[in-house]
């Protein structure tokens, strides 16, 4: 595929995302988190220091985007637009950042401009989030990292997963496969050199707040880590699915930035839904060290991981979709295919009824977006089984066979 036709995609994932994220600001429906990074951008850019003078959730790593649109304007519009604009910006270099991608995994050209012009349409039903949440930038950090490790830069690679750990921490369940991918093919040295500059940069990152707020660093760290059941969950999907069917009480409260329910049962189902994610986490990591070493092998690896780190967890917001954007068209085969199907049911039925239905959500079990929210949990499980390869005749004769060959890890 010609360069003119990737940067043509591009710009159309960067215009729709525009117009798109227009379209729901003028609409007066949009759920954005714009305001809360002007408060942060502002009060760095007047001085403050986050961890220190005021709570901050996100990584360190994240703090430029959110500064750089207050260094350059003044009043709450301005600073809209402009994160607007840079976000589109970076999503279009994840574009053709993915398009780099499927050449070196030598996909062919009519391959490329399918899946690129998916992508840059991707904004018709991510566009509520795209530019409201910084995700395209972690995102885009993985996508560039999964490049140089498929171009064999394992240095570069572990650095820019450490860049992408720091600006939003679920990178890290990457790092184990990325270890491993090294380790197979350049030998234990440098993979440990990859992942000792994969921690540096995040050490880097963090170490200067550790100095100054180590209490504020720990309680931001900890208060991702101890969040109760999101109401946007799959386990909250089963809650309101019950709730819609027999009448079960469901209730919900405000805490950790989002709306969470409460009660035993959703207790209940985030203690399980977390020993499931780091269950299928860790099988993951282990197939894929013990399997064949293979650049096509490793992309479906990273996006089953980076899958079941969204389907089962304990928060599950809209703009975790972005995270699966640049992965997901990479996996080849038919499990790239069902995984693509079903993450696009998972896109779809989000958009369905987020963000303009999402209070009546929260206050009203609204009934079709209590369906819609099921619907979209149970697609992202369908995800991982695809990407897994447990939808396909493979996967079948796999999951019967005791000892599998080399052979049958490939899709």
């Amino acid at each position: 595929m010609r360069a003119p036709a990737a940067l043509a995609l591009a710009a159309l994932f960067a215009v729709l995302a525009l117009a798109v994220a227009r379209a729901w600001d003028v609409s007066g429906e949009q759920v954005s988190d714009v305001p809360l990074y002007r408060t942060y951008g502002e009060r760095i850019a007047g001085g403050e220091v986050p961890y220190r003078d005021f709570r901050l959730e996100y990584p360190p790593g994240a703090l430029p985007a959110l500064v750089l649109p207050a260094l350059v304007t003044g009043g709450a519009e301005a600073y809209e637009w402009t994160l607007a604009a840079l976000l589109a910006a970076c999503g279009a270099g994840g574009l053709l950042v993915l398009w780099r991608l499927l050449a070196a995994l030598g996909r062919p050209a009519r391959t490329q401009l399918a899946v690129l012009g998916l992508v840059a349409l991707s904004p018709l039903v991510l566009g509520a989030v795209l530019l409201t949440r910084f995700d395209l930038v972690p995102a885009v950090a993985v996508a560039a990292a999964t490049l140089a490790l498929v171009r064999g830069r394992d240095r570069l690679g572990g650095a820019l997963l450490g860049a992408a750990i720091a600006i939003k921490l679920y990178p890290l369940v990457l790092v184990p496969l990325a270890a491993a991918w090294t380790w197979r093919r350049l030998g234990r040295r440098r993979a440990l050199e990859s992942v000792a500059l994969c921690a540096a940069v995040v050490v880097l990152a963090y170490v200067p707040f550790l100095l100054m707020a180590p209490e504020g660093v720990a309680s931001s760290v900890g208060r991702q880590l101890g969040r109760p059941l999101q109401i946007e969950t799959l386990g909250a999907g089963i809650l309101l699915a019950l709730h819609q069917v027999t009448g079960l009480s469901v209730e919900w409260s405000s805490s950790h930035g989002s709306q969470n329910l409460d009660g035993v049962a959703a207790a209940v189902l985030a203690a399980l839904g977390t020993l499931v994610q780091v269950s299928a986490l860790a099988a993951a990591w282990v197939a894929f060290a013990r399997g064949p070493v293979a650049a096509d092998r490793l992309v479906r690896f990273l996006a089953l991981a980076l899958a079941v780190f969204v389907a089962f967890g304990k928060v599950l917001s809209p703009q975790f979709l972005v995270w699966l954007l640049l992965a997901v068209p990479l996996v080849a085969g038919a499990a790239g295919r069902r995984a693509g199907v079903l993450y696009a049911v998972a896109c779809a039925s989000t958009a369905l009824w987020f963000p303009a239905s999402y209070w009546e959500l929260v206050k009203e079990l609204d009934p079709l977006a209590s369906w819609l929210v099921l619907l979209r949990g149970l697609a992202l499980v369908g995800v991982v089984a695809a990407l897994a390869g447990l939808l396909t005749a493979t996967g079948r004769a796999r999951a019967r066979s005791p000892s599998p060959g080399p052979s049958a890890d490939r899709t």
